[in-house]
C-alpha cells in the first residue's frame, strides 16, 4: 500500500516524507513579504480608495488561510470522485454554511463598510455555465489547482502552477472574447435566486441552503464508509499556539475563517470575493499593448470599459488576488516550506492545457470555484449549484486523463489520498 503523503489543495506533488514537524521560519522571507505588503499598502492608500488596502488585507489572509489548512477545491472534488474520502467536501458544506449565515443579512439589508450597493453572484443558468464549468472541472485537476489554488500555490513557489497562472490568464482572454458567442446564440435562462425569484426570502433561501448542505455532508458520509476510503493524509505541523502562525491549520477551522473573510469583502467592495475577473483584466491590457483591439469586444463595454482604461491596482479583484500571493508566500515561508520545485514535461503540458480550460471556462461560467461556486452558492444562486454539479463531472473524465501527463490518481488500496 502506498506510504506517500499528497499535501491536499494546490500543492499536488507527493512528497515521500516520515517527519511531520516543520521546517524552521524563513525569517528573511517572512520580513522580505512584510515590507512588499506594507508598501503596496502604502501605494493603495495614497492612490486608491480606501477600500483598497483593506481588501489587501483580506486578500493576505485568505492566501495564510488557504496555504496553512492547503483548503482545496481541486483535491477535494478529485478525493470524493476517486475514492469517495469527502472530508474536504464536508469542510466546504461547513464554509458555506457559514457563508449563508452571514450572506443572508448582509443582501437582505444592504450592509456595507463604505455606503457601497452590495450585490452576490447570481447570474443566469444556461449552456454557457454547463460547458464553462465543466471545462473547469477537467481544467482543475490536469493544471493542478483551481482559482484560488494556482494563486497560493505560485505564493507557495510551485513552478508549475506558474504555467498555469499564465495560461489560465491567456484562457481566459480567449473567454472574454467568445463570451457573447455562448450567452447570446446558445440556449440560456434567467438567473434565479432561491432567496428572491422564489419569493421565499433570505430566511426561507437559508432554511433550505443548511438542508442542502446537510444532505449533501451525509451522502458524503454514506459513500466514504462504503467505499472505505482512504484517509486524507497529514500535513507538516507545528504545535501550540505556534501553530496559528506557523500550521497546519484544522480544514474546518479554515472553512470558517474563510466564510467570515468572504463576508468582509461582501461589506467592503459591495462583491464577494472574486479570482478569475482579475486574470482577463491582466491578459485583455497585455493583448491591447500587443495591437488586439480588446475595447471592441462586447465583455468590455459597459462597466468593464473603466477598468480596461484603469491601472490593474484599481481593479479590486487583482488587489484581492495579490494579497491571496503574498499571504501565502509568507504563510509558506512563517513554515519553513518556501521552495521552487522542479518541473517534467508532462507537468507543463497538463499546466499548459489545464490553465486555458480553467480560464475559458471560469469566463463562459461567470466564475470559478470561489466566484461560481463559494460565492454562487453563498449569494443563493442557482447557478453555485449547477457549477458544482458540472465540475464534479468535468473532475470525473478528468481522473483517466491525469495518467496520461504523468499525474496521480488516488486509488481505494491507498494509505493516504
Amino acid at each position: 500500500m502506498s506510504t506517500y503523503v499528497q499535501s491536499a489543495g494546490a500543492q499536488e506533488d507527493i512528497e515521500k516524507t516520515s517527519d511531520m514537524q516543520l521546517n524552521r521560519p524563513q525569517m528573511k522571507l517572512v520580513i522580505g513579504a512584510l515590507i512588499v505588503s506594507a508598501l503596496l499598502a502604502v501605494y493603495l492608500i495614497v492612490s486608491q480608495e480606501p477600500m483598497h488596502p483593506i481588501l489587501l488585507l483580506l486578500g493576505l489572509l485568505l492566501g495564510y488561510t488557504l496555504f496553512h489548512a492547503r483548503f482545496g477545491f481541486t483535491s477535494a472534488f478529485r478525493r470524493f470522485m476517486a475514492v469517495g474520502n469527502g472530508k474536504a467536501i464536508r469542510s466546504h458544506m461547513v464554509m458555506l454554511a457559514v457563508a449563508v449565515t452571514l450572506f443572508a443579512p448582509i443582501l437582505a439589508f444592504g450592509i456595507s463598510f463604505f455606503d457601497v450597493e452590495v450585490s452576490g453572484y447570481v447570474f443566469p443558468i444556461g449552456t454557457a455555465v454547463i460547458v464553462g464549468s465543466f471545462l473547469f472541472g477537467i481544467g482543475m485537476q490536469l493544471g493542478g489547482g483551481c482559482a484560488s489554488g494556482t494563486l497560493f500555490a505560485v505564493g507557495a513557489g510551485r513552478t508549475v502552477m506558474m504555467i498555469t497562472l499564465i495560461f489560465f490568464i491567456i484562457g481566459s482572454v480567449i473567454g472574454a472574447a467568445h463570451l457573447p458567442f455562448w450567452t447570446d446564440q446558445m440556449p440560456n435562462g434567467e438567473a434565479v435566486s432561491l432567496a428572491e425569484t422564489t419569493g421565499l426570502g433570505y430566511g426561507g433561501a437559508w432554511l433550505i441552503s443548511i438542508a442542502l448542505f446537510g444532505l449533501i455532508a451525509w451522502i458524503t458520509l454514506v459513500v466514504e464508509r462504503k467505499r472505505k476510503a482512504p484517509k486524507m493524509a497529514p500535513l507538516p505541523s507545528s504545535q501550540g499556539w505556534k501553530r496559528v502562525l506557523r500550521g497546519s491549520w484544522p480544514l474546518f477551522a479554515a472553512a470558517i475563517a474563510l466564510a467570515v473573510l468572504n463576508a468582509l469583502t461582501l461589506m467592503t467592495r459591495g462583491e464577494p470575493w472574486g479570482v478569475t475577473f482579475a486574470f482577463a483584466l491582466w491578459g485583455s491590457q497585455a493583448a491591447e499593448l500587443l495591437g488586439f483591439n480588446v475595447a471592441a469586444w462586447d465583455f468590455w463595454q459597459g462597466d468593464n470599459a473603466d477598468a480596461l482604461q484603469a491601472s490593474i491596482f484599481a481593479d479590486t479583484t487583482t488587489v484581492l488576488n495579490f494579497g491571496v500571493i503574498l499571504g501565502a508566500f509568507m504563510a509558506s515561508a512563517a513554515g519553513g516550506l518556501f521552495r521552487f520545485d522542479g518541473i517534467k514535461p508532462g507537468n507543463v503540458a497538463a499546466a499548459v492545457i489545464g490553465g486555458l480550460l480553467m480560464g475559458y471556462g471560469a469566463r463562459l461560467a461567470f466564475g470559478c470555484n470561489i466566484g461560481a461556486y463559494f460565492g454562487g452558492i453563498a449569494s443563493f444562486s442557482l447557478h453555485g449549484y449547477i457549477w458544482a454539479i458540472m465540475a464534479l463531472l468535468g473532475t470525473f473524465l478528468a481522473l483517466y486523463l491525469r495518467p496520461l501527463f504523468g499525474l496521480s490518481v488516488p486509488k481505494s488500496k491507498d494509505t493516504f489520498c
